[in-house]
Protein backbone atom coordinates (compact mmCIF):
# COMPACT_ATOMS: atom_id res chain seq x y z
CA UNK A 1 0.00 0.00 0.00
CA UNK A 2 1.44 3.27 -0.92
CA UNK A 3 1.09 6.25 1.29
CA UNK A 4 2.40 9.73 1.48
CA UNK A 5 6.10 9.79 2.47
CA UNK A 6 5.91 11.66 5.36
CA UNK A 7 3.67 9.64 7.39
CA UNK A 8 6.17 6.35 7.44
CA UNK A 9 8.54 5.94 10.28
CA UNK A 10 6.01 4.52 13.17
CA UNK A 11 2.70 3.07 13.74
CA UNK A 12 0.98 6.03 15.07
CA UNK A 13 1.87 8.44 12.09
CA UNK A 14 0.97 5.87 9.95
CA UNK A 15 -2.99 5.32 11.43
CA UNK A 16 -3.25 9.20 11.80
CA UNK A 17 -2.42 9.48 8.21
CA UNK A 18 -4.67 6.41 7.06
CA UNK A 19 -7.46 7.38 9.19
CA UNK A 20 -7.62 11.18 9.71
CA UNK A 21 -5.18 13.48 7.98
CA UNK A 22 -6.94 14.85 4.65
CA UNK A 23 -10.42 13.89 6.17
CA UNK A 24 -12.81 16.56 5.75
CA UNK A 25 -13.55 17.74 9.57
CA UNK A 26 -16.80 19.90 9.98
CA UNK A 27 -17.08 20.29 13.81
CA UNK A 28 -16.66 23.49 15.62
CA UNK A 29 -15.05 21.75 18.66
CA UNK A 30 -12.35 19.43 16.56
CA UNK A 31 -10.88 22.23 14.51
CA UNK A 32 -10.73 24.06 17.78
CA UNK A 33 -8.63 21.04 19.25
CA UNK A 34 -6.81 20.73 15.83
CA UNK A 35 -5.68 24.40 15.16
CA UNK A 36 -4.71 24.59 18.81
CA UNK A 37 -2.65 21.34 18.31
CA UNK A 38 -1.39 22.84 15.34
CA UNK A 39 -0.30 25.85 16.82
CA UNK A 40 1.43 23.57 19.30
CA UNK A 41 3.48 22.10 16.96
CA UNK A 42 4.97 25.71 15.87
CA UNK A 43 8.85 24.82 15.60
CA UNK A 44 8.65 21.15 15.92
CA UNK A 45 7.33 18.34 14.21
CA UNK A 46 3.81 17.05 14.31
CA UNK A 47 4.70 13.37 15.06
CA UNK A 48 6.17 15.10 18.92
CA UNK A 49 2.81 16.88 19.13
CA UNK A 50 0.40 13.64 17.87
CA UNK A 51 2.31 11.28 20.65
CA UNK A 52 1.40 14.49 23.02
CA UNK A 53 -2.00 14.31 21.48
CA UNK A 54 -4.60 12.39 24.34
CA UNK A 55 -2.15 14.14 27.31
CA UNK A 56 -3.44 17.37 25.82
CA UNK A 57 -7.18 16.43 25.92
CA UNK A 58 -6.22 15.68 29.29
CA UNK A 59 -4.77 18.69 30.32
CA UNK A 60 -6.95 21.04 28.22
CA UNK A 61 -10.22 19.76 29.17
CA UNK A 62 -10.36 18.03 25.81
CA UNK A 63 -10.30 21.49 24.67
CA UNK A 64 -13.88 22.66 26.09
CA UNK A 65 -12.85 26.58 25.10
CA UNK A 66 -15.50 27.34 27.94
CA UNK A 67 -12.82 25.67 30.98
CA UNK A 68 -10.33 27.25 29.24
CA UNK A 69 -11.29 30.61 28.54
CA UNK A 70 -11.24 30.38 32.48
CA UNK A 71 -7.86 29.16 33.35
CA UNK A 72 -5.98 31.18 35.97
CA UNK A 73 -2.54 31.87 36.84
CA UNK A 74 -2.61 28.47 39.07
CA UNK A 75 -4.08 26.08 35.84
CA UNK A 76 -0.61 27.50 33.53
CA UNK A 77 1.47 26.29 36.32
CA UNK A 78 0.04 23.34 36.65
CA UNK A 79 0.15 23.04 32.63
CA UNK A 80 3.57 24.32 32.36
CA UNK A 81 4.70 21.31 35.30
CA UNK A 82 3.06 18.66 33.14
CA UNK A 83 5.63 17.17 30.58
CA UNK A 84 2.96 15.42 28.56
CA UNK A 85 2.53 18.70 26.59
CA UNK A 86 4.51 21.22 25.07
CA UNK A 87 5.60 23.49 28.35
CA UNK A 88 5.83 26.73 26.64
CA UNK A 89 4.76 29.45 28.17
CA UNK A 90 3.45 31.53 25.04
CA UNK A 91 1.75 28.51 23.35
CA UNK A 92 -0.03 28.03 26.82
CA UNK A 93 -0.99 31.46 26.60
CA UNK A 94 -2.48 31.24 23.31
CA UNK A 95 -4.54 28.65 24.04
CA UNK A 96 -6.18 30.28 26.70
CA UNK A 97 -6.87 33.40 24.41
CA UNK A 98 -8.05 31.31 21.30
CA UNK A 99 -10.58 29.50 23.44
CA UNK A 100 -11.57 33.08 24.67
CA UNK A 101 -11.52 34.05 20.58
CA UNK A 102 -13.68 31.20 19.60
CA UNK A 103 -16.15 31.94 22.07
CA UNK A 104 -16.57 35.41 20.87
CA UNK A 105 -16.92 34.16 17.32
CA UNK A 106 -19.52 32.12 18.97
CA UNK A 107 -21.14 34.72 20.37
CA UNK A 108 -20.85 37.22 17.36
CA UNK A 109 -22.89 34.04 15.69
CA UNK A 110 -20.46 32.42 13.73
CA UNK A 111 -19.44 28.92 14.11
CA UNK A 112 -15.80 28.33 13.85
CA UNK A 113 -16.52 25.59 11.01
CA UNK A 114 -17.97 28.20 8.59
CA UNK A 115 -15.20 30.78 9.75
CA UNK A 116 -12.52 28.51 8.82
CA UNK A 117 -14.12 26.73 5.51
CA UNK A 118 -14.81 29.68 3.89
CA UNK A 119 -11.33 30.74 2.91
CA UNK A 120 -11.33 26.91 0.56
CA UNK A 121 -15.28 28.10 -0.41
CA UNK A 122 -16.86 25.40 1.93
CA UNK A 123 -15.49 22.83 -0.30
CA UNK A 124 -11.96 20.69 -0.19
CA UNK A 125 -9.34 22.24 -2.66
CA UNK A 126 -8.41 18.48 -4.80
CA UNK A 127 -4.89 18.77 -5.63
CA UNK A 128 -2.96 16.60 -7.49
CA UNK A 129 0.49 17.15 -6.57
CA UNK A 130 2.83 13.90 -7.32
CA UNK A 131 5.78 14.68 -5.18
CA UNK A 132 6.46 16.29 -1.58
CA UNK A 133 8.13 18.84 -3.42
CA UNK A 134 5.05 20.11 -4.74
CA UNK A 135 3.28 20.38 -1.81
CA UNK A 136 3.40 24.06 -0.71
CA UNK A 137 4.51 25.22 2.89
CA UNK A 138 1.41 28.20 2.48
CA UNK A 139 -1.41 29.63 -0.09
CA UNK A 140 -3.41 32.41 -0.29
CA UNK A 141 -5.85 30.56 1.41
CA UNK A 142 -3.64 29.83 4.03
CA UNK A 143 -2.34 33.84 4.33
CA UNK A 144 -6.13 34.98 4.50
CA UNK A 145 -7.37 32.36 6.87
CA UNK A 146 -4.06 33.42 9.11
CA UNK A 147 -5.17 37.34 8.58
CA UNK A 148 -8.73 36.28 9.77
CA UNK A 149 -7.94 34.43 12.72
CA UNK A 150 -5.51 36.78 13.85
CA UNK A 151 -7.91 39.60 13.38
CA UNK A 152 -10.48 37.47 15.38
CA UNK A 153 -7.90 37.29 18.34
CA UNK A 154 -6.39 33.75 17.81
CA UNK A 155 -2.17 33.46 18.00
CA UNK A 156 0.37 30.90 16.79
CA UNK A 157 -2.09 30.76 13.35
CA UNK A 158 0.28 32.19 11.07
CA UNK A 159 0.11 31.06 7.54
CA UNK A 160 2.23 27.72 7.72
CA UNK A 161 0.22 26.70 10.90
CA UNK A 162 -3.08 27.66 8.78
CA UNK A 163 -1.38 25.61 6.22
CA UNK A 164 -0.76 22.43 8.14
CA UNK A 165 -4.26 22.68 9.45
CA UNK A 166 -6.09 22.39 6.31
CA UNK A 167 -4.12 20.00 5.03
CA UNK A 168 -5.23 17.95 7.81
CA UNK A 169 -8.59 18.99 8.19
CA UNK A 170 -9.74 18.11 4.77
CA UNK A 171 -10.09 21.61 3.62
CA UNK A 172 -7.06 20.69 0.64
CA UNK A 173 -6.62 16.80 -0.16
CA UNK A 174 -2.47 17.17 -0.20
CA UNK A 175 -2.19 13.50 -0.28
CA UNK A 176 -0.32 12.44 -3.17
CA UNK A 177 -1.74 11.15 -6.30
CA UNK A 178 0.02 7.99 -6.20
CA UNK A 179 -1.11 7.66 -2.14
CA UNK A 180 -4.49 5.07 -1.34
CA UNK A 181 -5.79 7.96 0.33
CA UNK A 182 -5.85 10.21 -2.24
CA UNK A 183 -8.91 9.11 -4.80
CA UNK A 184 -11.12 8.30 -1.74
CA UNK A 185 -10.75 11.71 -0.73
CA UNK A 186 -10.98 13.01 -3.77
CA UNK A 187 -14.51 11.65 -4.17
Amino acid sequence: MQRCPWCEGFELYRHYHDTEWGVPLRDDLALFELINLEGAQAGLSWSTVLKKRETYRIAFDHFDPEKIARYDERKVAELLANPGIVRNRLKVAATIGNARAYLALQASGQSFSHFVWRFVGGQPLQHQRRSMGEVPARTAESDAMSLALKKAGFKFVGSTICYAFMQASGMVNDHLVGCHRHAPLAQ
